[in-house]
């Protein structure tokens, strides 16, 4: 969201957008994470849902040859990098939208809530490139739970061109100019990626029917 009223003085925030990541392949879980129904409807729309809730437009970040497979009533944003992994999503993003800063989720998320994107926004560092949490499971910075900033997308390209499609690593050689943040809620940072990662979630959630 702008602000800066009629003080000129007052920096610009630029607006923020959400984009969803749901291209992944879902190997290791053996089938789509983002079709999973942890709270009632496919998680992909879910965690739509929760950013729309704080960003000004909300785009759901798929592959290609995935357009077809989604409800017409949400906006896709396709990969329009050729390459694997979350960085070409946001890369895609950043070429359809350059002057905003993305808030980038992952769809594998099933604990995440409003509170810790609420959290995330009101701390938001627009002086940095990215605002990210740190991982309670690693100690490194979550790249897909981040708000990047319109400055980060040269950062980005530049980490595209030699080789490399890990935005963890971009926030790793750029640490001094990121925000890190503790999550208010460890526990909703925590990703569903394997059957096992299913099994725990299923446990706090309840929920024995997904």
């Amino acid at each position: 969201m702008i602000s800066g009223g009629l003080n000129n003085n007052l920096p610009v925030i630029p607006a923020l957008y959400g984009l969803v990541l749901a291209g992944g392949k879902s190997v290791r879980m053996g089938l789509d994470k983002g079709g999973i129904k942890w709270h009632g409807e496919e998680q992909r729309y879910y965690i739509a849902r929760l950013v729309g809730s704080i960003c000004d437009q909300v785009f759901i970040s798929c592959r290609q040859e995935q357009v077809s497979e989604f409800l017409p009533s949400f906006h896709l944003l396709p990969d329009s990098f050729k390459g694997a992994g979350p960085l070409c999503g946001i890369l895609s993003a950043f070429e359809k939208h350059p002057g905003v800063a993305w808030l980038v989720v992952a769809c594998d998320l099933p604990l995440l809530d409003i509170n810790t994107l609420h959290y995330l926004e009101v701390n938001r560092d627009a002086t940095k490139i990215a605002t990210t949490f740190e991982s309670p499971f690693d100690g490194l910075p979550e790249p897909l739970v981040t708000i990047w900033e319109p400055g980060s997308a040269s950062v980005l390209s530049s980490f595209f061109k030699e080789g490399f499609n890990c935005p963890r690593k971009a926030l790793i050689r750029n640490s001094d100019n990121v925000k890190i943040l503790k999550a208010p809620d460890p526990v909703a940072l925590m990703n569903a990626n394997t059957p096992g990662d299913a099994g725990q979630v299923r446990k706090i959630l309840g929920n024995t029917h997904v």
